[in-house]
C-alpha cells in the first residue's frame, strides 16, 4: 500500500465514529483482526490505530485493547483545567490559611526593607548574588550542597523544565523518561520538537537496565526523571536505586533532569547528590508556598550552567524582580520551610482520609504524597470513569493524560488530594468509591 493509505483508513474509521456507527466506549477489534477485515497489512493497522489515537478519537489501554473515547461530543469534555464548580481532584496546589497571611506580610516586609525597587527591577537568569546564596542554602540537603555560582532562576518550575530540556536536546533528539509522566512535560517536549522515550519502571521508578537498552538502541540526549514522589504514581527511589541510576549516568555520559517539585514532602536525598556533574536539579516554590507568586530553581552542573542560562534567556523564562524578592524573603525568614512542614502534615492527613474513603479499591501511592493512583475495576475504563465523575461534579485525570505512548494507558485515574477542603474531599472520594464499585454510569440524582 502507498504510504498515505493508512491515513485513508483512519479517515474512514473517523467517519464511522462521527456517524455513530462506532459508539463512544466501543472496543475496536485487535489489530490483526482489523487488518484482515480491512484487507491491509498488520503493520498498516498499527499505524491506523496510532493515527486515531493521535487525533484523540481512541484510547489504547494496556492488556485491554483500543476503545473509542467515551467523552467524544460531551457537553463538558475532560479538560486540562477543572470547571469552576467541580471538586478539583486534578491539581496538587494547596491553599493553607497560612498562605493568605503570608502574601500580605511579604509585601509589607518588602516595603519596610526598601525592597520595592528590587521587586520592580529586571534580572538575568542568575538573579542576584544574594538570592543565589539563599537558594543554594535552601535546596541543600545532607550530602547535597549546590554551588551558588551555578544557581539559575525561572518564573516557575515548568519554565525551568522547559529550559533544561531545550538545553539538553535540540529538536528531533530523544529524552528518556518514565512511561507515565507529568503531562506538562509531554506538551513542552512536543513544542520543542523533542521525542520522549518511555523507559520501563517498577515500584521504585525507572529501571537502570531500561536506560541502557534505550540508549544502546538509539542514543538518548538525556533523561527526565522524578525520583521522589513521582507524578502520577507516587513512587520514590530508594538509596540503592538512586546509586544505580547515578552509575548509569556515569557510564553513558547522559545528564538527568531531576524534577524535585514534590521533594519537600520527603527526606529522600536528591539524585543530584550522587551525580552532581550529571544532574540538572529543577525545583520551585509553587508547591511549597503558592503557585500565583512563585520562583523556579535550576541547580546546574558547572559545564551546563551557561547553556541553561542561555536557554532561560532565549525562551523568556527568566524570573522577574518580584518573585526573586519574595522568594528571597521567604527563604531568609523561614516562611517557606514553615509552610513546607505544615504541608507535610496536611498531605499525610489527606492521605489517611483518602485511604479510608477508598477502602476496598486498588490504590497506589506514597502516604506522604498529595496524590493517589486509583486502579479501576474491570467494569470501568479510565476515560469513561473520568467523564462519569465529572458529570457528578468531580474533576480528575485519566491515565491517558500521563502516558508518553498512546498505547500505554493503564486502566486508572490520578486523584489529587490537595485543593478541596477536607470534608468536601472525603465526600467526593466516597462518591468515587460508590461509582467505582457500581460498575457502570448510573443516572445522576
Amino acid at each position: 500500500m502507498a504510504l498515505g493509505d493508512y491515513r485513508d483508513v483512519a479517515d474512514a474509521v473517523a467517519a464511522e465514529i462521527a456517524a455513530g456507527r462506532l459508539r463512544p466506549g466501543e472496543r475496536l477489534p485487535p489489530q490483526r483482526d482489523f487488518a484482515y477485515a480491512r484487507g491491509i497489512a498488520v503493520s498498516t493497522a498499527s499505524r491506523v490505530y496510532a493515527e486515531l489515537a493521535r487525533r484523540g478519537l481512541v484510547l489504547g489501554e494496556v492488556g485491554r485493547g483500543t476503545f473509542v473515547r467515551a467523552d467524544l461530543g460531551a457537553a463538558e469534555p475532560i479538560r486540562p483545567e477543572p470547571p469552576a464548580a467541580a471538586v478539583d481532584l486534578q491539581r496538587t496546589h494547596t491553599n493553607l490559611p497560612e498562605q493568605e497571611r503570608l502574601v500580605g506580610e511579604t509585601f509589607a516586609a518588602l516595603a519596610r526593607a526598601g525592597g520595592t525597587e528590587a521587586a520592580l527591577s529586571q534580572y538575568g537568569p542568575g538573579g542576584t548574588p544574594e538570592v543565589r546564596d539563599a537558594a543554594a542554602r535552601f535546596l541543600a540537603r545532607p550530602g547535597y550542597d549546590p554551588d551558588p555560582a551555578d544557581m539559575l532562576f525561572s518564573g516557575n518550575g515548568r519554565q525551568g523544565l522547559a529550559a533544561a530540556l531545550a538545553a539538553l536536546a535540540p529538536p528531533g533528539e530523544r529524552i528518556g523518561c518514565e512511561p507515565l509522566t507529568f503531562p506538562v512535560v509531554k506538551g513542552i517536549a512536543a513544542r520543542l520538537g523533542i521525542a520522549l522515550v518511555p523507559l520501563a519502571m517498577d515500584g521504585e521508578g525507572v529501571r537502570p537496565e531500561a536506560i541502557l537498552q534505550a540508549h544502546r538502541a538509539n542514543p538518548l540526549r538525556g533523561l527526565y526523571l522524578q525520583p521522589t514522589l513521582q507524578n502520577p504514581l507516587g513512587a520514590t527511589m530508594g538509596p540503592e536505586r538512586r546509586a544505580q541510576i547515578a552509575a548509569v549516568l556515569a557510564e553513558t555520559g547522559l545528564t538527568a533532569i531531576e524534577d524535585t517539585v514534590y521533594g519537600f514532602l520527603s527526606d529522600a536525598v536528591p539524585l543530584a547528590a550522587l551525580a552532581p556533574e550529571r544532574t540538572l536539579l529543577v525545583d520551585s516554590l509553587s508547591k511549597r508556598v503558592m503557585p500565583g507568586l512563585t520562583l523556579g530553581f535550576v541547580a546546574s552542573p558547572p559545564e551546563l550552567t551557561a547553556r541553561v542560562a542561555a536557554s532561560l534567556r532565549q525562551g523568556g523564562w527568566s524570573a522577574t524582580g518580584l518573585p526573586l524578592a519574595a522568594g528571597l524573603h521567604w527563604m531568609r525568614s523561614g516562611a517557606a520551610d514553615r509552610l513546607a512542614r505544615a504541608k507535610r502534615a496536611d498531605a499525610a492527613e489527606r492521605q489517611r482520609l483518602a485511604r479510608e474513603a477508598l477502602a476496598g479499591l486498588d490504590i497506589v501511592g506514597d502516604p506522604a504524597s498529595y496524590h493517589l493512583w486509583l486502579e479501576l475495576p474491570e467494569t470501568w475504563r479510565a476515560d469513561a470513569f473520568a467523564a462519569a465523575a465529572l458529570r457528578r461534579g468531580i474533576a480528575l485525570i485519566p491515565a491517558a493524560s500521563f502516558a508518553v505512548s498512546p498505547g500505554y494507558a493503564p486502566n486508572a485515574v490520578r486523584l489529587a488530594l490537595a485543593v478541596p477542603p477536607r470534608d468536601r474531599l472525603v465526600r467526593a472520594l466516597t462518591e468515587l468509591r460508590r461509582l467505582a464499585l457500581a460498575g457502570d454510569d448510573e443516572p445522576v440524582e
